[in-house]
């Protein structure tokens, strides 16, 4: 199978293709922009894989994208590509509306037109996998049940809304258009390879530099955690398994308030790199003013993948944060390179 994944640089996007190409025998197109977040040496594995090619191209370059399809005639998309940081949603929302939903209309007419030139099995076995987040639902009461896949879209944030116009254009096209249409809404995600901007990552550079570690408000709400790699397994399962026209929301069953989460990382970090003084990290942590429509809780009800498709993640809470810790400790030049804009210089070869 040959699968066009867009955002294929980024964090979950690279961990994706890594399965893809190294574990399901796909052949693997990877549509990336690099923008500050995708970074080429998280594939850096690939590179000269007969499996694995890369394309530089901006989602909303609608030539480009049709000239993607035509060179490369894939059997299905995933569409992962998007601008994802709450916080830079606030301070410049322009550039999601751009990459969330004029990347994802521009992507939708490519691969329309390309699917309507198929014929037989090729055009048959075809889908657009788009994949989005449980922040389009909102937030929820701390004693509610779990967002299922029927929950009403609520967004509170610039990103939020963006993402969730992309899910309503994305329906649309399949109703309208009739294009073999697939949607997944995940839970905040954690694991390698994650851009160093994000809670978790940022609390173990914090404790590695001895910095006040930020938490905002008093660390009260609640996120629902997925480590990456069951997320990237449930991607291809929904993909080869679900049905067209379906959504399929994935959950990693560990909700966790910020505090106890940080608070989690601080213990590992205090087991794994200790500070100097035989201190504890969490001394580091520091309460910093809430940002503007912070929503209090999210979860996943993850019924429908389980009983459908059979999906349900491996790692919990114990097990993943473990080894996302010991792997930034283990990958230090990795996030290195990503602190110091070296990582930006790669891309000088790849225009």
């Amino acid at each position: 199978m040959k699968i066009l994944v867009t955002g294929g640089s980024g964090f979950i996007g690279s961990n994706l293709v890594r399965l893809l190409v190294e574990e399901k025998g796909a052949s693997v197109i990877n549509l990336d922009k690099l923008t500050y977040a995708g970074n080429s040496e998280s594939l850096v594995n690939l590179e000269g894989n007969p499996n694995y090619c890369f394309e530089q191209v901006d989602l909303c370059d609608a030539a480009a994208l049709n000239a993607v399809f035509t060179k490369h005639q894939p059997d299905t998309v995933m569409h992962l590509a998007a601008e994802s940081h709450v916080d830079r949603s606030i301070d410049g929302p322009g550039e999601f509306i751009q990459t969330n939903i004029v990347g994802t209309f521009n992507l939708l007419q490519a691969a329309l037109g390309y699917w309507q030139s198929l014929e037989g099995d090729q055009k048959s076995n075809f889908r657009f996998l788009h994949v989005s987040t449980d922040e389009v639902y909102g937030s929820l009461a701390p004693d509610a049940n779990g967002f299922s896949e029927t929950t009403p879209y609520d967004p509170h944030s610039p990103y939020s809304a963006s993402k969730g116009a992309s899910d309503h254009l994305a329906r649309a096209w399949a109703d309208t258009y009739g294009l073999p249409v697939l949607v997944t809404n995940c839970s905040n995600n954690y694991g390698p390879y994650q851009f160093p901007e994000k809670l978790i990552p940022v609390v173990i550079l914090k404790c590695l530099r001895g910095e006040p570690i930020p938490v905002y408000g008093r660390g009260k709400n609640v996120r629902d955690w997925l480590y990456v790699s069951d997320h990237a397994e449930a991607l291809y399962t929904v993909l080869t398994k679900g049905r067209i026209g379906e959504t399929y929301n994935i959950g990693g069953n560990n909700e966790r308030q910020n505090i106890e989460l940080v608070r989690t990382l601080c213990t590992l970090m205090d087991k794994f790199a200790p500070m100097d003084n035989a201190k504890s990290y969490e001394e580091l942590i520091s309460f910093v003013t809430d940002r503007p429509g912070h929503d209090m809780r999210y979860a996943i009800d993850s019924t429908k993948i389980r009983e459908e498709l059979g999906w349900e993640p491996k790692e919990d809470f114990a097990s993943g944060f473990r080894k996302t810790v010991k792997w930034y400790l283990d990958n230090q030049d990795w996030w290195q390179h990503i602190l110091d804009g070296s990582y930006k210089l790669e891309r000088l070869g790849d225009s």
